[in-house]
């Protein structure tokens, strides 16, 4: 093979390498269908994206999905909804999912009056 050659099949050679790593792997299958290698979790069963929905009650639902707490509007995803009764009017309290109702009130939660 002359030089020609060999400097034509090595800039093809990046050149196929270049795109392949500028765009990435063959495309990738999107919608409902989840690949091997992508994190998921299950919910009652069935498999799910913890990117674009949560475990709420055995059901997966959209991490916008929102539920009412009294007079207050919570993110099932994100927080939860706990009884309170220090005070008639004030019957429930926002919590972030995962902190113990029983635990004392912080800053980050909300109080909700129970709605009549």
């Amino acid at each position: 093979m002359t030089p020609q050659c060999y400097i034509l099949a090595l800039s093809t050679a990046l050149c196929i390498i270049s795109l392949f790593c500028a765009h990435g792997a063959p495309v990738s299958p999107t919608g409902a269908s989840l690949m091997l290698c992508q994190a998921h979790s299950r919910c009652g069963g069935k498999l799910y994206d913890p990117q674009q929905h949560c475990c709420y009650d055995d059901a997966v639902v959209s991490l916008s999905r929102t539920q009412k707490c009294g007079n207050c509007t919570f993110r099932v995803c994100f927080e939860q909804c706990c009884p309170w009764s220090l005070r008639p009017q004030e019957a429930f309290v926002v919590k972030v999912r995962g902190q113990g109702c029983s635990l004392a009130r912080t800053l980050d939660d909300r109080v909700c009056s129970s709605v009549s």
